[in-house]
């Protein structure tokens, strides 16, 4: 008779943990970044085809690191499930909110089950509101825990270096080509001494208030990029 070993829950959630922390890190970092006119990803990512940021809404955007399939998939239920909520009742019944409680049951559930591995992932879910007063940024965990962020945050890599260097150089009302350059900076603080992040190897995408079509997300261009870091 095959004798079972004892594992705690404690240890077991630990090394659950553990597992999907270190799949998150050895990736680059993504920061996402409020500025005066909306909200701006910041995303180290030289594919052009596999995106790490992608719109989710009219004014909804969404940003994640860790396995590429596992938040694709999470991507992907989100569009239909902002789309059913926008045609069953009103478009603007569709929040940051209403997604970010979605996507944390879902990574709780998958988490806390001994059944399957914990999705090495985690997730930006930010909502451009009529002002800056309004906007809107969720960070979700492997684990399902939700974080509000005001300003800036940081996820994966060497996520607190990154996040550090933004503590110290971010400003409230940056227009957004500031918010970009400090967003790129913060990205090179992952090693010492920094390294310079080359545009080719970025994906940036905004929120904004300025687009006057009802789709507020918009993706940035190599050259779009290239001039906001050289903008004075």
């Amino acid at each position: 008779m095959t004798q079972q070993f004892y594992v705690s829950p404690e240890q077991l959630m630990k090394d659950r943990a553990d597992f999907a922390r270190k799949g998150i890190s050895r990736g680059r970092s993504v920061a996402v970044v409020q500025y005066a006119d909306g909200i701006v990803f910041v995303a180290e990512n030289p594919s052009r085809a596999l995106h790490k940021i992608s719109e989710i809404y009219d004014r909804i955007g969404f940003a994640a690191v860790g396995r590429y399939n596992e938040f694709e998939n999470l991507r992907i239920a989100g569009v239909r499930l902002a789309d059913l909520r926008g045609y069953s009742y009103d478009r603007r019944d569709v929040t940051a909110r209403g997604l970010a409680n979605a996507y944390a049951q879902t990574l709780g559930t998958i988490f806390s089950s001994g059944a399957e591995k914990p999705y090495e992932v985690e997730i930006f879910v930010g909502e451009l509101g009529d002002d800056a007063s309004q906007d809107q940024v969720y960070r979700l965990m492997y684990d399902g825990s939700v974080a509000d962020i005001q300003g800036f945050g940081v996820m994966g890599g060497q996520s607190e270096q990154v996040e550090a260097y933004l503590g110290e150089h971010y400003t409230p009302g940056l227009d957004v080509n500031a918010a970009i350059r400090v967003a790129v900076t913060a990205l090179g603080q992952d090693v010492d001494p920094p390294r310079e992040v080359e545009s080719s190897a970025l994906e940036v995408a905004v929120l904004t208030r300025t687009r006057p079509q009802p789709r507020k997300f918009r993706r940035l261009t190599d050259e779009d990029i290239a001039a906001s870091l050289t903008a004075s």
